[in-house]
């Protein structure tokens, strides 16, 4: 019953991955559909209601009015449902370098000349060539040595629009924002998920994703080039099983 279990099992993932790579067998792989993203919730229930600060006469019809539907109000998202551009520039170089060397060497020995005489007694007991009169001598020697190098090098360059899904109680943002470009028969996705200080975002609505906590940057693609490009699902469970 396990083995008919296993073998179910089996059968239900490999069939779900072939559903998944099957989509893109001849066509172009499809988009997600924008109204199951996180963002496109966010939108269409906004969450508490902003509390709107009642305007004068005068502010009205002013153009230093606060609100942001004036000219010159701020229009940086600070509420459920508003998008703000995340800036995502790295050019970063890492390179460590470390070399070990150890040696270490011992000697000793020990004798015994004389014991109230018990040493010549035993040399004449001893066979033709051994004596007592070095009984221990130890010699110790070892040497280690250990040379190891890291370097990377990236360089991404990306702007995005995020969503503004949730505004924590102390005021925090949390955002996400996806965008999908397809190019012939290959699909290129980029994720982007974190929270956001309102002070931290600038009079044009950016954020650099060196200010995002918690970010989650993700840039991939899926298509039939990404799919020659993986190893086989057989391939992928064999690899994990074997200890060698």
């Amino acid at each position: 019953m396990k083995r008919i279990l296993k073998i179910g099992s089996l059968l239900v993932l490999g069939t779900t991955v072939g559903c998944a790579r099957m989509d893109h067998i001849g066509s172009p792989p499809s988009f997600t559909p924008a109204t199951e993203a996180p963002e496109a919730r966010a939108m269409i229930e906004p969450g508490l209601p902003a509390v709107l600060i009642a305007q004068k006469p005068v502010d009205a019809a002013s153009l230093w009015s606060p609100s942001r539907a004036s000219l010159l109000g701020d229009r940086r998202a600070v509420v459920r449902g508003d998008i703000l551009t995340v800036v995502i520039e790295i050019d970063e170089k890492a390179e460590i370098s470390n070399s070990s060397d150890r040696s270490r060497s011992g000697s000793e020995n020990l004798s015994v000349p004389g014991l109230f005489g018990l040493p010549q007694r035993l040399d004449s007991r001893l066979p033709e060539g051994a004596s007592s009169s070095e009984l221990v001598g130890i010699t110790s020697q070892s040497s280690s040595s250990g040379d190891g190098s890291v370097k990377r090098n990236e360089k991404l360059e990306l702007r995005i629009a995020s969503t503004v899904i949730d505004v924590l109680p102390n005021g925090v943002l949390s955002i996400s924002g996806s965008q999908e470009l397809r190019v012939n028969f290959e699909l290129r996705e980029l994720l982007v998920t974190g929270f956001v200080r309102p002070e931290d975002v600038s009079r044009q609505n950016e954020i650099t994703y060196d200010k995002i906590a918690s970010a989650r940057v993700s840039y991939g693609g899926r298509g039939q080039i990404s799919d020659v490009q993986q190893p086989r699902l057989g391939q992928q469970v064999i690899d994990a099983v074997l200890p060698f």
